[in-house]
């Protein structure tokens, strides 16, 4: 297994150098998050992405979610928020929900899958966020097993994906499991739950009439 040991509490972009040279040669990352372990590419390769996708055994079928340092980060990839998107990111991020918000062109269609739109957060785990920073721009954040297998919670849920050539593990201890993040779509005139997940509806609804 490639590995990365970090102190996820002490954890700086600075730290993670190794990881981002992994990313730039087109390789996997797997790195904690707030909910599970996460698989990292450049999202703008399209054979990096390829290479995800062989890993997870996911249909091409199937958008990869994305992770993001900060809001400002999310703006400068995707334009600016509505008045709903950013009105919900002030509220929750970080933390486990995602928005759907227009794909820009500099992303790999393979990301979207054609759907031309991305669901993407900034996560409450400082590794997740630092590693976005030191990459400089959002990050696939599909979950860290293969496709239909629980989700891998430390490194040794990876199993033998760990082991793969491509893949390097940021070990930053076990996260907090639990359920994937809530998506939401709420780009148009009406509010759409695309997933609830670790964020009731209702409290997304609440936000809103606060």
């Amino acid at each position: 297994m490639n590995l990365l040991r970090v102190d996820a509490a002490r954890c700086r972009p600075d730290d993670l150098a190794d990881a981002v040279a992994w990313l730039r040669a087109g390789k996997i990352v797997a790195f904690p998050t707030d909910t599970f372990y996460g698989f990292a590419v450049d999202p703008t390769s399209d054979a990096a992405v390829h290479h995800l996708f062989d890993l997870k055994g996911r249909s091409a079928r199937a958008a990869l979610p994305l992770v993001a340092a900060s809001s400002r980060q999310v703006e400068a990839l995707c334009g600016p928020f509505g008045s709903t998107s950013g009105r919900l990111a002030a509220v929750f991020w970080p933390g486990p929900l995602s928005l759907v918000l227009d794909a820009p062109a500099s992303v790999s269609v393979a990301v979207h899958g054609g759907s031309r739109t991305i669901a993407i957060r900034v996560p409450d785990h400082p590794v997740a966020r630092a590693l976005a920073e030191a990459w400089g721009a959002p990050l696939t954040a599909t979950s860290a097993n293969r496709t239909g297998a629980d989700p891998a919670v430390d490194p040794s849920g990876l199993g033998s994906l760990g082991a793969d050539p491509r893949v390097l593990v940021i070990d930053g201890g076990r996260t907090s499991g639990g359920a994937a993040s809530t998506i939401v779509d709420a780009r148009g005139p009406r509010l759409t739950l695309v997933r609830e997940g670790a964020i009731a509806w209702s409290r997304v609804l609440e936000s809103l009439n606060a």
